[in-house]
């Protein structure tokens, strides 16, 4: 168990001044890593309206087929709330539900799908509800998959940001609810938007509006800028569109996507190479002080059979931000062996080095003595 240290004396990260807004609860979070970037009152329960529909795409999208013809009940077509103008006995594709869904929030969208994809609007919130555990979420639950108002119906500004951060790995969610307008078949005109992010805010790529008279305002958005994804949720915020540009704003400053190590890289002194990349949103000062551990798997073990020859983790502050795999070194030498670990150890890295430089370095420095 030997750990390496690229923290230098007399480096500190400071969290960044908190912002303000006008939300009731706010959490913001980058996609690639989860990490939330700031939260405020954010695993407090709140009702969160047709935040809901972010909940109710994902599950569709993993549980049913996108080509699938839906025939409309008659309790989908009256359905309360906003609508895409469903009628009984009408037709289709779940694809193109899913867009009514995302871009105009349609109630009758959402029933509709619930009914196809789970048999029952009952059926579809299990669904929701053990989708929500899978991820995770621990202040969620869902009784229906329109998000009207219900007291056994709510989540917080933290799960939502989980679950829209999980949804955007998703390429068909991805592509839904980046769309500004989008025409169905059987339609004589397109479906606009309500999402206005995707019109103020550079970069913006999602996600969804929301509004009863017991949630109020209630935004998710997200947005990409030098390639990194954030996204921002707001409940109960009545200057939604100003607090999201500002927290987007806030994100993408503040915790810029940095690579800690690249894929197929080389680890020094051993005959590894990293099986991926490793990225995180850091804070200032926050990456000088990643510790990063390496476990060797045993030649036994399933691990070792399936390839990997041990893993590099890394910790900031005691949290473990995440791992990388390891696979054998493909470099051989002149006479087609792999080089062996060096007996001598190396001078620790000086300040002036680059992280990537510090990082090889102070690997083959502490291992070199086991």
């Amino acid at each position: 168990m030997l750990w390496t240290s690229l923290a230098w004396p007399g480096i500190a990260a400071a969290a960044p001044a908190a912002p303000v807004t006008h939300a009731k609860a706010t959490a913001v979070i980058d996609v690639t890593s989860g990490r939330i970037l700031f939260s405020d009152h954010g695993d407090d329960r709140m009702l969160i309206a047709s935040l809901t529909k972010i909940m109710t795409a994902i599950v569709a999208i993993e549980h049913g087929k996108l080509k699938d013809v839906v025939k409309i009940s008659s309790r989908a077509a009256g359905v309360e709330g906003s609508s895409i103008y469903l009628k009984a006995g009408e037709k289709m594709t779940l694809q193109d539900l899913l867009y009514g869904l995302m871009l105009r929030s349609g109630n009758d969208a959402a029933t509709a799908i619930a009914e196809h994809v789970g048999g029952s609007v009952d059926g579809f919130a299990y669904l929701m509800n053990r989708k929500a555990e899978e991820i995770g979420l621990t202040n969620s639950h869902f009784v229906n998959p329109s998000g009207l108002d219900h007291k056994d119906h709510y989540s917080s500004a933290n799960d939502l940001a989980k679950l829209t951060a999980y949804a955007m790995h998703n390429d068909t969610f991805r592509e839904i609810v980046k769309t500004k307008e989008k025409k169905a078949d059987g339609r004589d005109y397109e479906w606009l938007n309500k999402n206005k992010m995707l019109r103020f805010y550079e970069g913006a790529d999602g996600v969804k509006t929301g509004y009863t008279k017991q949630a109020l305002r209630c935004l998710v958005s997200s947005a990409t800028r030098y390639g990194q994804q954030i996204v921002v949720v707001t409940l109960n915020d009545g200057d939604d569109w100003a607090d999201h540009q500002r927290l987007l704003d806030y994100g993408f400053a503040n915790y810029p996507l940095q690579e800690v190590v690249g894929s197929d890289e080389g680890v020094a002194g051993y005959p590894f190479r990293t099986a991926s990349a490793f990225r995180y949103p850091f804070a200032a000062g926050e990456r000088d002080q990643v510790r990063i551990h390496l476990t060797p798997y045993a030649s036994g073990g399933v691990d070792y059979a399936l390839g990997y020859r041990g893993k590099l983790t890394f910790r900031l502050d005691g949290q473990t931000l995440g791992s990388v795999l390891l696979l054998p070194q493909a470099a051989k030498d002149s006479a087609g062996q792999t080089p062996e670990a060096p007996t001598m150890a190396e001078p620790s890295p000086a300040p002036h080095l680059t992280f990537a430089e510090a990082l090889r370095r102070s690997i083959r420095f502490v291992l070199s003595f086991g």
